[in-house]
Formats: structure tokens, C-alpha cells, sequence
């Protein structure tokens, strides 16, 4: 099972997770953001590292120029869009990186099904998590993993949302022919930015 630990703001966070063996980090490039990073990772120091996890920036809404820009600055091997971007941009992108496309789940699973077939040969994987009041985007809220069961996703999707360490369990027992793993958040840190390592590594140990 794979996971990816969402929100680094800097360059030892991210070789402790490579160190912990976590398979994705996600680099918060939204400006608004409290996991903003963008201003505190520097660019050549991560470019000169040999990392074995996967470097995913995180946008909402970018232009192509923006989401190009940031893959040059990090020499990121994915992308993760968590706004209303369209199926020609994930295509646009899916050329240079890895496209992770991010959908809130809300009440109606139908409309869900009829927008994933939208971007089904443009994206690498999907990220599912609960709507939120966030206008950046950048996080959801829990919502019932039960919703998945009755989509037709046919992509390897991490679960996101509020996960917590007490759901190692539960995200244990969550079977889904596509489900790639989990996506830890802020529920992992003790302060925004600051991972809670201890913690991160523990829940790996119960989840592998």
C-alpha cells in the first residue's frame, strides 16, 4: 500500500519521509495557504537530491505557465490539482508529470461517475475527499469511504480527507479493487508544516 504524506514546507521533512520509506510528499504551492512552500524549499537543493519517494506539487487552479514553472523548480514527478481544472490542462500536463486529479465527494455519487469519466485518459491516479469550506482547496473534510464502493473509477485513487491515525485499521480493511492508499494531512503535524513523524511512521507500521 502506498502512502503519500500531503503538506512539506521543507527539505529535511522531505528526507525524513524519503527515510521512513512514505512513497509521495505533496508540496503545497498555493499562495493562500498555511502549507505554502514555495517560499521555503529552495529549488536547487531539491533538484541536487536523489529521492526515492515521488515529489507531488499541489496547485489549485493554475495556468499551464504556473503549473509548468513550479515542475521546473522542484523537478517535480507529479502534480496533484485540487481546483475545477479541465480534462485539457490534465492532458496538457500528463506530457511532463504524473497528474493526480483531486474531487470532493459530496452528497450525489452519479454526478461524481459522469465527471470522472471526463478525465479518465488524462489523469495517472485520483484523490477522493470530503467537500470543505477551503477556498485554496488544499484540504477536505472525512466523508464516507462507503460512497466509492458503488463508483466505477477504474485509476489507482489515494484517500484523503481528515484521515486519522486511529483509522490505520480501517484504511486496513478498506477494500477497493483501485485504491492506491492513504493521503496523511494535517491530522500527522503538530503545527501546520511540522510532521508528526513519530506518528507518520507508526501508522505506516500498522497499514503495511
Amino acid at each position: 500500500m502506498n502512502i503519500k504524506v500531503c503538506g512539506v514546507t521543507t527539505f529535511k521533512q522531505l528526507q525524513q519521509l524519503d527515510g521512513l520509506e512514505i512513497d509521495m510528499a505533496g508540496i503545497v504551492l498555493v499562495q493562500d495557504s498555511p502549507w505554502f512552500a514555495g517560499n521555503l524549499l529552495d529549488g536547487n537543493e531539491v533538484c541536487k537530491a536523489d529521492f526515492d519517494l515521488k515529489k507531488a506539487g499541489i496547485l489549485y487552479n493554475p495556468t499551464l505557465s504556473e503549473a509548468l514553472d513550479w515542475i521546473d523548480k522542484y523537478q517535480l514527478d507529479v502534480v496533484q490539482l485540487n481546483g475545477t481544472e479541465d480534462p485539457s490542462l490534465c492532458d496538457d500536463l500528463s506530457t511532463e508529470v504524473e497528474v493526480i486529479k483531486a474531487f470532493l465527494v459530496g452528497d450525489s455519487t452519479k454526478e461524481l461517475e459522469k465527471l470522472l469519466a471526463d478525465y479518465d485518459a488524462v489523469c495517472d491516479y485520483y484523490l477522493f475527499t470530503g467537500n470543505s469550506q477551503s477556498t485554496s482547496g488544499v484540504y477536505g473534510i472525512a466523508f464516507d469511504w462507503a460512497q466509492l464502493q458503488t463508483l466505477r473509477i477504474e485509476k489507482p485513487f489515494f484517500l484523503s480527507g481528515d484521515i486519522h491515525q486511529h483509522q490505520a485499521g480501517a484504511i486496513r480493511k478498506f477494500s477497493h479493487p483501485d485504491f492506491f492508499g492513504p493521503d496523511l494531512t494535517r491530522l500527522f503535524e503538530t503545527a501546520p508544516g511540522e510532521k508528526d513523524l513519530k506518528t507518520i511512521l507508526q501508522f505506516r507500521q500498522q497499514i503495511r
